[in-house]
């Protein structure tokens, strides 16, 4: 089917859902925030979008369960503060949730009633009720990274005459040079890498949000070499893919890592003590960089941060930064005495005789 065909019956298929929830307030707007609102005026990605949907049907399954409302039947009066917690708690208890999963799906939840404030403002109250459910406190994680010793070693352990470890060490160092997050390397074709007296790769990341990253000589040789000998030259195609000859995924690159870091750890059982995920990549070179003394508005710009905020939490977890600050800024204290020898004496002498 062409893509205007495809588009057509999209459109059609929206209509009439629109159509048979109009005599529904609730289940229309429902409706709206995820046919259009969502993937249209937000442009949130297919993974934000995945991860709303499957609070939504969690949300209609807890209510059909739990108060016998089937999903077309739900309307503003079903929801308060009370019931939302309920939902959370049940999520908890019958998912086994984590914490953090837990806020994620209230998130999802909040995001959506914001929408309905402006869109329909007879259900204010109820929006607003479910708006004051607040956020459970989590205790912090830390933010696991390798050391620059570490990193180098890692990148020794692939053999480069091997075709798959030459791609595996393409992988490995172009997570960690360019502090890519897994989906943005995965989602990578050649045509977004540009190599010249400054070499460049383009990332699309969270948001729909494009930026620009340099990468150093050695890295885009490695790059050249590995793109050259395994045909990944084709402008619009996937830069990396698997033994299949399929797209890289997010488990496929986290398998990777893993058999480096665990064929590491037999050699130098010292290293790699943390666990190491593909976001440890990201959180290292943003640690050696910070050590370095680059500027945080440098590195947020690298990470494609959104805030400064987000990215002064590698100034305050790492303990180098931490020891050099307090050292630069404590002031020596020196005791002076305030008494001589002489007037010692003669105040031990009054106290004992007025105590």
């Amino acid at each position: 089917m062409s893509s205007k065909k495809q588009g057509n019956t999209h459109r059609g298929y929206s209509r009439r859902l629109e159509k048979r929830t109009m005599g529904n307030t609730f289940t229309y707007h429902l409706t709206k925030y995820f046919s259009d609102y969502l993937p249209n005026q937000l442009a949130a990605s297919i993974h934000t979008i995945r991860s709303y949907r499957d609070t939504f049907v969690q949300l209609m399954e807890f209510y059909k369960k739990s108060y016998r409302i089937p999903p077309e039947k739900l309307e503003y009066s079903s929801f308060s503060a009370q019931r939302i917690e309920e939902f959370l708690k049940w999520l908890e208890d019958t998912r086994k949730i984590s914490i953090r999963t837990r806020n994620q799906r209230l998130a999802a939840i909040h995001a959506f009633f914001r929408y309905l404030q402006y869109r329909d403002p007879t259900g204010f109250s109820q929006c607003a009720q479910v708006l004051s459910v607040p956020f459970k406190k989590a205790p912090a994680v830390p933010v696991s990274y390798m050391t620059l010793e570490e990193t180098t070693f890692l990148f020794s352990l692939p053999n480069q005459k091997d075709d798959m470890q030459l791609r595996d060490l393409a992988v490995l160092v172009l997570l960690y040079e360019s502090g890519a997050r897994v989906q943005e390397l995965t989602d990578l074709c050649p045509c977004h890498i540009r190599f010249g007296a400054t070499n460049t790769i383009t990332l699309h990341g969270k948001g729909n949000k494009t930026r620009l990253v340099p990468i150093c000589d050695n890295v885009a040789k490695i790059l050249k070499v590995y793109m050259k000998r395994c045909g990944r030259d084709v402008p619009d195609c996937p830069l990396f893919v698997n033994r299949k000859g399929e797209k890289l995924t997010r488990a496929g690159t986290q398998y990777i890592i893993d058999k480096y870091i665990n064929m590491g750890k037999k050699q130098k059982p010292d290293y790699f003590k943390s666990r190491i995920t593909n976001h440890s990549f990201r959180h290292s070179k943003a640690m050696h960089l910070l050590e370095a003394g680059v500027n945080l508005v440098y590195i947020r710009d690298l990470l494609g941060h959104t805030s400064i905020l987000t990215t002064e939490i590698y100034a305050r977890t790492n303990p180098k930064i931490k020891e050099e600050q307090l050292k630069k800024n404590s002031t020596s204290i020196n005791a002076t005495a305030k008494y001589g020898k002489k007037e010692k004496e003669d105040l031990i002498d009054w106290l004992k005789k007025a105590l």
